[in-house]
């Protein structure tokens, strides 16, 4: 018997939709990283990229637990001296709700060229709509 290995040319990527209202980020972001790697499908190959698209709606209603709100930071650094900025995560979900998503996802999955690829196929909007409606994506329940 022999394995089985996908090719790229032969996957089949389908579309879905993932509701983030009132979600715990990391929960969420856990449950949407394995499907953008295609570790749901029975065709999962490690080195091909057999996942699907995500899209997150409602990122702005994400929530924490505990008193991860006002203790939680996002640092990033400009590469100069004193370009170090840091933000806190309630100022981060008032500005850009989309990256803490974003990062969330980011940050479970492989750290090389194929986790970029795969981090193409999240697409996170603020509010509950979408314009992805022509790929006809299946809403996905947690």
């Amino acid at each position: 018997m022999k394995s089985f290995v996908a090719r790229k040319e032969n996957v089949e990527h389908k579309w879905h939709v993932v509701d983030a209202e009132g979600q715990i980020l990391g929960r969420l972001a856990a449950k949407v990283a394995p499907i953008l790697m295609g570790k749901t499908k029975p065709t999962y190959t490690p080195h091909v990229d057999t996942g699907d698209f995500v899209i997150v709606v409602n990122a702005e209603k994400v929530r924490v637990s505990g008193d991860k709100a006002k203790t939680k930071e996002y640092q990033r650094y400009s590469g100069y001296p004193g370009g170090q900025k840091i933000i806190s995560f309630e100022e981060m979900l008032s500005r850009r709700p989309e990256r803490v998503i974003e990062l969330a996802v980011r940050r479970m999955l492989p750290k090389s060229k194929l986790g970029r690829q795969m981090l193409k196929k999240l697409k996170v909007f603020r509010g509950p709509e979408h314009n992805h409606g022509a790929q006809k994506p299946e809403k996905l329940e947690f």
